[in-house]
């Protein structure tokens, strides 16, 4: 299923009955769709938990068509084949409970998908938990705002995540929607984001943007001492998708029948200060790959300091135990073990695959901020800037 062509959020009936019938039944009759509102997310839809902004579970239904690989195949093996996050039997339960459906109807689970069907899968949906740092509002103008996003939450709905994102957080706490993102930081990655509140405003930036008339600068905390002159890193990046993360060649390397993988990439990097253990580095990309910045400072052989999924063979153990380290204090605050379904909180759903527990299955991470983070934002007629982070010092 390709998440997610369309969703469409769900919650309870308002009755006083809704979620026992639920819990009885197990089936989506008696759960009204909402279609009409345009909020994304409202206050309460937040418990703030151990050092953590959790999302209470809800009702969402994902919708998607059938794709050529899938064609032939049970709709049960489809799920069982391509969502491996649940177990076999939670799909056969899905299918005869009406939560999985083809075109609309009901099929028994040995049912053959064809090409083009729509298939939507109706679930109680749990989302990671993303650390308690506010959303600050810096500039809030009648068609932009810009914010200093927390490392930690995504910028927009993706992936897991959908209310615990900085689009969602405005809304909820802010009631600024609908808002049009014009860049992205990656979900670890602090400072600045600007971003649209008009279709037309989102229009101007984006041109720019694709005319490289945009200057963007971020800082950085990295290992080692950072050469004193300017460095200009020009080095494809190539983004391994199942993997996750970046390669960087030299785009001039190539030679004879070897080519040079991935996409032309160029950052350019100047030393702000170094206390010979780290580095304090100013980064310009030119272009804007995925984690380019990230894997030019690997390139360099200066990776960021706490940056765990970069960092070089030879750091030693203590830079390891930095980029992997969970405070003692934070750890006893929270554990995904530890907090579990409160009649306060949230209605249990007995199909769910995470209740009673508020995170879903398969989070074990804790977050830290990556010590990279954006400070300015340029264009032609504007400019906005972020204020450093607590850990931009030496």
């Amino acid at each position: 299923m390709k998440r997610k062509l369309e969703d469409v959020d769900a919650v309870e009936k308002p009755s006083s009955s809704s979620s026992s019938t639920i819990a009885t039944s197990m089936n989506t009759t008696d759960i009204v769709l909402q279609t009409s509102s345009s909020k994304l997310s409202q206050k309460q839809d937040y418990i703030f938990h151990g050092g953590r902004r959790h999302v209470r579970p809800y009702y969402f239904e994902f919708i998607s068509h059938v794709n050529k690989r899938w064609t032939g195949k049970t709709i049960v093996d489809l799920f069982a084949d391509e969502f491996k996050g649940r177990p076999r039997d939670y799909y056969v339960g899905a299918v005869k409970s009406g939560r999985i459906k083809v075109d609309g109807e009901n099929v028994p689970v040995s049912y053959i998908v064809r090409s083009s069907q729509k298939i939507t899968h109706f679930v109680h949906r749990h989302e990671p938990p993303v650390m308690t740092d506010d959303v600050q509002i810096l500039v809030n103008e009648p068609d932009v705002v810009t914010v200093c996003k927390p490392a930690s939450i995504p910028v927009h709905p993706c992936g897991q995540y959908r209310k615990n994102t900085v689009v969602g957080i405005l809304d909820a706490e802010h009631d600024l929607g609908p808002l049009f993102p014009i860049h992205r930081l990656d979900r670890l990655v602090s400072g600045l984001l600007i971003i649209a509140r008009t279709a037309a405003k989102a229009d101007f930036f984006r041109k720019q943007i694709e005319g490289g008339m945009v200057k963007k600068r971020y800082i950085a905390k990295v290992i080692g001492v950072f050469p004193e002159d300017e460095k200009i890193v020009d080095a494809n990046i190539n983004y391994n998708g199942s993997e996750g993360r970046s390669t960087a060649e030299d785009a001039n390397t190539s030679g004879g029948d070897r080519k040079v993988k991935g996409k032309p990439a160029c950052t350019k990097f100047t030393r702000i200060d170094t206390n010979e253990t780290h580095s304090l580095v100013l980064c310009e990309p030119v272009t804007g790959r995925t984690h380019q910045i990230r894997v030019h400072l690997q390139y360099t052989g200066h990776p960021i300091a706490n940056d765990p999924l970069y960092l070089s063979h030879d750091v030693d153990n203590l830079e390891t135990k930095i980029a992997k380290r969970i405070d003692a204090d934070e750890r006893k605050m929270f554990s995904p073990d530890d907090y579990v379904y409160s009649s306060d909180d949230f209605s249990i759903d007995p199909m769910c695959t995470n209740c009673p527990k508020l995170i879903p299955q398969g989070y074990e991470e804790h977050d830290e901020a990556l010590w990279l983070h954006c400070v300015r934002y340029s264009g032609t007629g504007w400019e906005y800037e972020c204020l450093y982070p607590s850990w931009a010092s030496l």
